[in-house]
């Protein structure tokens, strides 16, 4: 399942979790498919690094130590960003999480394991639809 589009060329996707081996499998499936992906640890250090005006599609965990997924999330719609968010949580029976963070403009939410192609066709779908950086930019 690969998209070919210039869009899909030059996004730019970011995995922010705080488990080195996610974070490494989801960035070397979205590089299999030639988009651009790169990973932090948390979200404060994703914060730091002023990536997200450059953003086209955001990948995070719910669950952090930290900062949670949902508490970034909070702080990019307060910062005025429209990045697509999918999130991904090893917590199924988290349905508050879930429903906080869908509420709030996420694209999906991700049960771990879950299915490449899954995870791909929601990528897809955000960078079609992504305008990513602040609104007004």
């Amino acid at each position: 399942m690969q998209e070919n589009s210039k869009a899909l060329e030059t996004a730019r996707v970011l995995i922010v979790d705080d488990d080195e081996s996610v974070r490494e499998a989801i960035k070397g499936l979205l590089r299999s498919v030639g988009i651009h992906a790169d990973v932090f640890a948390s979200g404060e250090e994703f914060l730091k690094s002023d990536a997200a005006k450059d953003t086209a599609c955001l990948i995070l965990d719910v669950r952090m130590p930290g900062m949670s997924g949902l508490e970034l999330q909070a702080r990019l719609t307060a910062a005025g960003y429209k990045i697509p968010l999918i999130f991904i949580t090893a917590h199924a029976s988290d349905r508050e999480a879930r429903t906080r963070a869908l509420e709030a403009g996420a694209v999906d939410v991700l049960y771990k394991p879950f299915k490449e192609e899954v995870l791909l066709k929601h990528v897809y779908a955000a960078l079609q639809t992504s305008g990513g950086g602040r609104d007004g930019e």
